[in-house]
């Protein structure tokens, strides 16, 4: 339980840290801080984690090929379902949602393989010591 709790940890820093890095670098996406931030970041978080997987699940199933662009193409549905739902973040042009879903997913992969390694790996410890 314990792992779950701080793997879900890592999974939202993550995603917002992409959601983060895709503001400062895209200009045709904004999000309205703080509060507009912190929403779309647990938002879009959320998407991810309940997508990935059952993404993951159907490609396995019916199209193995396809594993590898789940995370990806579960960026850019959880980026649409983030976007229609909240008005805290704002995407304009038809390139940028691709853009957005590759700069989003590129960087919270990294950040959070860096929190798993770093952060995670120890709080689990501590908590079981």
């Amino acid at each position: 339980m314990i792992r779950f709790l701080v793997n879900t940890a890592v999974y939202m820093a993550a995603a917002a840290i992409g959601l983060l890095v895709a503001d400062i670098v895209i200009d045709d996406l904004s999000v309205t801080y703080p509060v507009g931030f912190i929403t779309a970041a647990l938002l879009f978080g959320l998407m991810q984690a309940v997508l990935s997987p059952f993404f993951e699940k159907v490609t396995k199933q019916n199209a193995s090929i396809l594993t590898g662009g789940v995370g990806l193409f579960s960026a850019l549905v959880a980026l649409f379902i983030t976007a229609s739902v909240s008005d805290e973040l704002t995407i304009n042009g038809p390139a940028t949602w691709f853009i957005a879903a590759l700069v989003i997913w590129l960087a919270s992969m990294f950040a959070g393989f860096l929190l798993k390694i770093t952060v995670a790996k120890k709080v689990i410890k501590e908590i079981r010591d």
